[in-house]
């Protein structure tokens, strides 16, 4: 499906509401919230366009985001108490940052793991 050689050229702008990320791979398009600093963002939607033209999806969240969501639902008793967290097209990084997660879908490419991840975005 993809190249195997990693990509070292890494651009970033802004584009209305979203911060589009270019590799010679890909370009990822996260939607942050207004004002959000990007360093820290730990729950994002993200589409991705690979160099192919394929369009792919996916919400992007650290384990930290995942744990205070479930406990925040502990308290409001969503998600059978807390007790699980599921996402359809849900890619869990360790760090935050649309960098540290542009490097995680650049990994999930070399991994082969990527189509399995993301849900692939009809192209018609």
């Amino acid at each position: 499906m993809t190249d195997n050689a990693r990509s070292d050229t890494t651009e970033g702008w802004w584009d209305g509401p979203w911060y589009r990320v270019r590799t010679d791979r890909f370009v990822a398009s996260f939607l942050p919230s207004a004002g959000e600093d990007l360093d820290a963002v730990c729950n994002v939607d993200v589409e991705v366009r690979l160099t192919d033209g394929s369009r792919w999806s996916a919400t992007v969240f650290t384990v930290a985001e995942v744990q205070r969501l479930m406990e925040r639902w502990a308290q409001t008793g969503e998600e059978a108490g807390g007790r699980y967290f599921w996402c359809s097209d849900g890619l869990i990084v360790r760090e935050a940052g649309v960098v540290n997660m542009a490097e995680a879908i650049s990994g999930a490419l070399d991994e082969g793991d990527f189509e399995q991840i993301l849900q692939r975005l009809d192209n018609g």
